[in-house]
């Protein structure tokens, strides 16, 4: 049986998704699934090249972000015989540093915490308050944030999870403001509310087996508020324990203390 990553594309350019890709399948071999547009013809050529799977779907690019669950349960419903291990993850912020799936992980579903609380960050609050209301926000504002963009389970885990998630969402709407309600427009500041889904799911134990990695000391660095950046000699992001982290997520948000490392990587991949 097969490890899988599925991660959405739709609407993103070549150039946004081939760092991902290239630094994956520098040490991956396995299955990588993305979900595309209809019209995103180039990315597909490209995907192919990589030895890539894609789904299509007719969904517009803003909305694929809390729609894209019930994609990928369908995907994984119909291969359930031919996958142990799913990584679910972004695409267009992230690249790789080793196999995400040669780490030895605790649980069955693996979540991975950023740095910095609710009551912290002002953004992830009002995704928490305009779906779940004060009262939850009231017992998360105090908890670490773990990030939606980045999560491992074993195939089983997966599943429960993005049918979870695809229900809360639907049970748990972000409430527009009212000029957005009012001209049928989308709310911009409700895309990435469905981490406030995730993390009711993570904080309310729906999973036994369910492990929180810390940002410094995991396999996964969410680097937006990562409190020490260090490389070692071959450009690679050092955690706490000094050993390379196998994903780098949100790079491009501390772009001044990456672009160096970043374009020595691409120069490495033939990117640049």
């Amino acid at each position: 049986m097969k490890n899988v990553v599925i991660t959405p594309a739709v609407g993103l350019g070549n150039q946004e998704v081939e760092f991902f890709l290239k630094s994956l399948r520098k040490y991956y071999s396995d299955d990588i699934y993305f979900l595309v547009g209809k019209n995103d013809n180039d990315l597909k050529k490209m995907l192919k090249f990589y030895d890539c799977k894609f789904y299509e779907v007719r969904e517009h690019g803003h909305d694929i972000q809390l729609k894209r669950y019930r994609y990928f349960s369908k995907i994984l419903e119909s291969n359930k015989k031919n996958y142990k291990q799913v990584l679910f993850c972004d695409c267009r912020d992230i690249y790789f540093q080793s196999d995400p799936f040669a780490y030895k992980y605790k649980g069955s579903i693996n979540f991975f915490l950023e740095d910095i609380l609710f009551k912290q960050c002002s953004i992830n609050s009002q995704w928490v308050v305009n779906t779940f209301g004060k009262k939850i926000y009231e017992e998360f504002k105090d908890r670490t944030v773990c990030c939606g963009g980045t999560l491992l389970a074993n195939l089983s885990d997966m599943i429960k999870w993005l049918n979870l998630m695809d229900n809360l969402i639907l049970k748990h709407p972000f409430k527009k403001r009212l000029k957005y309600l009012l001209t049928f427009r989308r709310d911009k500041e409700g895309r990435g509310c469905d981490q406030a889904h995730g993390n009711y799911i993570v904080y309310n134990n729906f999973f036994k087996n369910g492990y929180l990695y810390s940002n410094r000391e995991g396999p996964i660095a969410t680097v937006y508020y990562l409190k020490d950046i260090k490389f070692n000699e071959k450009s690679q992001l050092l955690n706490g324990l000094g050993q390379p982290y196998s994903v780098v997520h949100q790079y491009d948000k501390r772009w001044n203390e990456f672009s160096k490392k970043v374009n020595l990587i691409k120069k490495e991949l033939k990117l640049l």
